[in-house]
């Protein structure tokens, strides 16, 4: 029973650990953005591609590191590790879409490429997501136990969440006028949809409400 309650209180922790990704990446995207504009190369194609990834993608790059760690580390198999490597695998989607967009001519500052920055912002979250109802796949053994566990898990929701009303907070945002015509309005707009940082917070606060609940570790 001990090894039981201290398993599920490392899985929790380990949430706390990812949330510790999510600032430096958002720091170095500002930081590249601005250098970018003052050296004039505010609609440069292969900056915005940068800027985005750092801003959007940069704490998977560090979650893929402690996804890393643990396999190195040789730990159990845990939520936190399996949605720290499906971000990572979610990462290239949106360069292929950025960029089969600008190949097909369409405005990305405008309306219409409202979608750009949700999939810089979130293709990432979406792997999370996939890649963590995978691991309650495993751990179920069939899909009906997986879909019950995920609908009674903070963390999963919590994401699910965050990819459904995105994409409609950054079309109301464009159709409002905003347009990402510098670096940093491209860091900016990329950092407001990347609400990754919100399921790895419900996870810790669930770890801090459960450790206020339980008692001490039955021996």
């Amino acid at each position: 029973m001990t090894n039981v309650v201290e398993s599920a209180r490392e899985e929790k922790g380990e949430f706390r650990q990812l949330l510790r990704y999510t600032i430096p990446g958002y720091a170095s995207g500002i930081l590249l953005a601005a250098a970018l504009d003052h050296l004039g190369l505010q609609r440069s194609g292969i900056g915005q591609w940068l800027v985005r990834t750092l801003s959007g993608e940069g704490e998977s790059l560090f979650e893929g590191a402690f996804a890393l760690r643990q396999r190195v580390r040789r730990a159990s198999a845990s939520m936190a590790e399996a949605y720290a490597w499906g971000k990572v695998l979610g990462m290239a989607t949106p360069w292929a879409i950025d960029w089969g967009s600008r190949a097909f001519g369409l405005n990305v500052y405008g309306v219409e490429g409202f979608y750009i920055p949700y999939f810089y912002a979130l293709s990432d979250q979406i792997g999370a997501n996939v890649s963590g109802f995978l691991f309650l796949r495993r751990q179920e053994g069939t899909v009906a136990g997986a879909v019950n566990r995920y609908a009674r898990d903070p963390v999963m929701l919590a994401s699910l969440a965050v990819i459904l009303l995105v994409p409609v907070g950054l079309l109301l945002a464009r159709l409002a006028g905003f347009s990402p015509t510098t670096q940093l309005y491209a860091a900016f707009e990329t950092i407001a949809a990347n609400l990754c940082w919100v399921p790895p917070v419900v996870g810790w606060l669930a770890e801090r409400r459960e450790r206020r609940t339980e008692g001490p570790p039955v021996e």
